[in-house]
């Protein structure tokens, strides 16, 4: 069925990308870490105030981006809307409505042509952004999606967009426009704005970058719907992984002051009445009220829940139909459109905003039909705020070729701005065609579907909310007609649509139910509204994922769900586990470091000590084991004289050179017979063990003493962390003890953050290789660890609630036999792992 997809389809998605992972747990030994160590009360005190300052300017500024987007696409689209509009009505009479439409194309093409070049300078700023700020709070770095460029790429690009009569929202970007300010307002500098820096010692670490996301990405949420509780659910929801009270508060202040930011001044503009808080988010649902004169009218009664379960499962079918056909777009568009040159992505934009100006202006002069427009309109209504929703709906009704005192409904909707055709649907007293609202939903739902996942900026949430109210208000139109229910009222039936079709393509439940309830300021509508988007969001999974999840999906991000599979427990960390280590002692030569950091992609190596006089006598049974012994310097320095073969094997040092330049150095400095013991050290030819290969897979013919040495485990080092101390030359001479290393500040360690020094970009002339490095100081020493039988259910919540990158597996004597990673965790893998699992029972 086009419902139904299976895992050969999964298979068929293009190579996917290896994503980095953020550093959520902490990698720096406690005792260094100049900010925690120095901070008594008061400092504590500070250091927590300048969060809550930091979220108060995160939510003021992404209520001013949200101002921004909404003023200019008012500005464009009423100028666009005013010059059709008056051409149309001259052309009306004189037969020239070809003019009117090229009109309309050289508006929108050129609007949309600009947003296409916007996202040609910053490719993640297409599509919503919600895909990618789930992943970076899942924690998956997704490259440039929280760059000052891409929220200035995105905050242009959607007003263009928008205004270029794409079926795009502009709620949507605001998400990811308020995470990109979350992230880059706390660090006071930009890649974008190099010269601007300023010494702010505060939140350098990923884990604080990421609460700070999580609060613009509620406060977007906030400023798009006036819902800051919403907003702080959708950041639980659908983003986090780790979550605490103390940023469940921060969260929430910063999403009430995005909102109230917003509505301070839009109502300050549009009402000239500042300080009155009359239009608390970019869309507006107006209250819900039934009209004076219709005393059979009621907003809802316990009998109209049935019909609300069925446009629920309705809404669930509709919802998985477009996720399914969206799928199979984006499929063709990785594989046929992506690899081409960039100009093929602006050309296909271009196609979709013509298509969309002709059916939209066809149907507008042809399918529409002449209504009678409706006396009452909510003049009993007492509060300026009602007045005004009212006189907008009246405003914006559309008479193209109607005569006087009647409407035409198809161009009602198509020719006004989203939120005012939603307005209408939801509030507009007269009716409007059972045949228009088929006919209209039809075509936004294929025209919508189509647009999404093109390259400009778009949102999917007002598309999916006015194509919904359109399936509701139909509904109700045909309840009220052929069925001759006459007490139920229109738009809540609308309302209910707009949920069950919005919660069938997001499968979004708790968030969602907030936000619709926080936008109506209906907290009747409470029960409804979530039946309706459980039963929906049941429906829609029994088919496929929601929309946002298969974007996911499809390009290949190692996402973490919220739990494992029941069946899952039948496997342990043994079996998920990489069994082969490339890993760092606790001092090592800098030619060894090199040559680990230039030929693996690892992120973090374990720091460990061997026992090679005990590698025969470590099996017993099936187990690991052997005596947790402590390393001596002079065996640190033969481990690290074994590892030289291994970086001439690899060519990716060169060792040639440098032995003769610090062959020369060090004969100055040390007696030839030190030097003679140290070349012979140097020289003699261990064959490196297996497990040191990070590109090779184990032989079947390898024992299992040589897969797995007794490796005694003293903690875990970042490669970010390794770079840094060969960059700032940390390390001593042989000659001399440990504690001659210089030492550095947590201050100085994370003073290049987020952006460390690459290890191929470092000047290894520069560098001594028989210097040691004593990583020690700067490790890791308790990381979270399992035990190698513990059940894969109670690694993953460990894993993923804890925000971890890497979870090493030792057994009960302190040896490492393993590690976990994300994408040892990812659904895939663990469901190869349970067939083999199977395979070998």
């Amino acid at each position: 069925t086009i419902l139904g997809e299976t895992h050969e389809e999964e298979d068929e998605i293009l190579p996917r990308k290896d994503y980095e992972s953020l550093d959520y747990d902490r990698c720096i030994n406690d005792p260094y870490l100049e900010v925690l160590e120095s901070m008594d009360n008061k400092k504590a005190q500070r250091y927590e105030a300048v969060k809550w300052v930091m979220v108060f300017a995160i939510g003021i500024c992404t209520g001013l981006v949200g101002l921004f987007v909404d003023f200019f696409v008012r500005l464009f689209t009423q100028l666009k809307f005013r010059v059709v509009q008056s051409s149309v009505e001259e052309c009306t009479e004189k037969g020239c409505l070809a003019l009117s439409l090229l009109e309309l194309l050289g508006f929108n093409l050129t609007f949309v042509f600009l947003a296409s070049l916007l996202v040609l300078i910053q490719p993640v700023a297409a599509g919503s952004g919600i895909p990618e700020i789930k992943c970076y709070l899942n924690g998956v770095k997704v490259p440039g999606v929280v760059r000052l460029r891409t929220v200035v790429c995105k905050a242009m690009g959607v007003l263009f967009s928008v205004a270029g009569g794409l079926f795009v929202g502009k709620e949507g970007p605001m998400i990811h426009s308020g995470a990109v300010v979350g992230a880059g307002l706390p660090q006071f500098q930009s890649i974008s704005l190099r010269k601007i820096q300023f010494n702010f010692p505060y939140f350098r670490s990923d884990r604080d970058k990421r609460d700070f996301v999580s609060a613009g990405a509620a406060a977007g949420v906030a400023a798009a719907f006036g819902a800051p509780i919403g907003g702080t659910l959708f950041s639980l929801e659908e983003g986090s992984s780790f979550w605490n009270q103390g940023l469940t508060w921060k969260v929430l202040f910063c999403s009430m002051a995005a909102t109230f930011t917003l509505n301070f001044f839009r109502s300050g503009i549009q009402f000239g009445s500042w300080g009155s808080f009359q239009l608390p988010g970019l869309l507006n649902f107006g209250e819900f009220k039934c009209s004076e004169s219709d005393k059979k009218c009621h907003l809802w009664t316990a009998v109209d829940l049935g019909f609300f379960i069925l446009m629920g499962i309705v809404g669930g079918l509709l919802g998985a139909t477009f996720n399914c056909l969206n799928k199979r777009l984006a499929k063709y568009r990785m594989r046929n459109v992506h690899p081409k040159p960039k100009l093929v992505r602006v050309l296909e934009s271009l196609l979709v905003s013509l298509t969309t100006t002709v059916v939209v202006f066809v149907a507008s002069m042809v399918l529409g039909e002449c209504r009678q427009m409706s006396s009452s309109s909510h003049s009993g209504n007492d509060t300026l705020s009602l007045q005004d929703m009212s006189e907008d709906v009246n405003s914006s009704i559309k008479t193209f070729f109607c005569p006087n005192e009647t409407y035409n409904d198809m161009a009602t909707l198509f020719f006004n701005p989203q939120e005012s055709a939603i307005l209408q649907l939801f509030h507009q007293d007269g009716t409007f065609s059972p045949v228009t609202l088929s006919l209209f939903f039809l075509l936004y739902f294929l025209l919508s579907c189509w647009t999404y996942g093109i390259s400009v900026p778009s949102g999917l949430f007002v598309p999916s909310l006015l194509c919904g109210a359109a399936f509701g208000r139909l509904v109700a139109n045909l309840l009220k007609s052929y069925i001759g229910l006459d007490h139920i009222y229109s738009g809540t039936f609308a309302l209910i649509g707009a949920a069950a079709f919005l919660g069938g393509v997001v499968r979004m439940t708790i968030s969602l139910t907030v936000i619709l309830i926080e936008s109506t300021n209906e907290i009747t509508y409470g029960l409804p509204i979530m039946i309706t988007l459980m039963v929906a969001k049941w429906t829609g999974d029994f088919f496929n994922k929601g929309i946002y999840d298969i974007h996911v999906n499809l390009r290949g991000v190692p996402l973490l769900e919220w739990e494992t599979e029941v069946e899952m427990d039948k496997l342990r960390a043994s079996d998920i586990m990489e069994p082969n280590l490339t890993y760092v002692y606790p001092h090592t030569r800098i030619q060894s470091l090199v040559s680990i950091l230039r030929t693996t992609v690892h992120h973090a190596f374990p720091v460990v000590t061997e026992n090679r006089g005990n590698e025969r006598e470590f099996m017993k049974g099936n187990q690991l084991i052997s005596n947790n012994i402590k390393f001596k310097k002079s065996s640190i320095l033969t481990r690290a004289g074994e590892q030289r073969k291994r970086s001439q094997s690899m060519k990716s040092y060169p060792s040639s050179e440098l032995r003769n330049m610090c062959d020369e150095h060090i004969a100055t400095e040390e007696p030839p017979e030190k030097e003679d013991l140290l070349q012979q050290m140097l020289e003699r030819r261990y064959t490196p063990y297996p497990n040191l290969y990070p590109d090779q897979s184990p032989s079947e013919e390898w024992t299992m003493e040589e897969r797995f040495r007794p490796l005694t485990f003293h903690g875990l080092i970042l490669r970010s962390q390794l770079v840094t101390l060969l960059v700032r030359g940390v390390c001593y001479s042989e000659s001399q003890s440990s504690a001659s290393q210089p030492r550095l500040s947590h201050a100085e360690m994370s003073e290049d953050y987020p952006r460390y020094p690459d290890i191929h970009d470092l000047d290894l002339t520069l560098l001594n290789p028989r210097m040691i490095v004593d990583v020690t100081p700067y490790m890791n020493p308790s990381p979270f660890a399992v035990s190698p039988n513990t059940h894969v259910s109670q690694v993953f919540n460990l894993f993923r609630t804890m925000g971890l990158r890497h979870l090493p597996v030792v057994n009960a004597v302190g040896e490492i036999v393993g590690i976990i990673t994300r994408h040892n965790l990812t659904h895939e893998f663990l469901q190869a792992r349970l067939r083999q699992h199977y395979q070998t029972i």
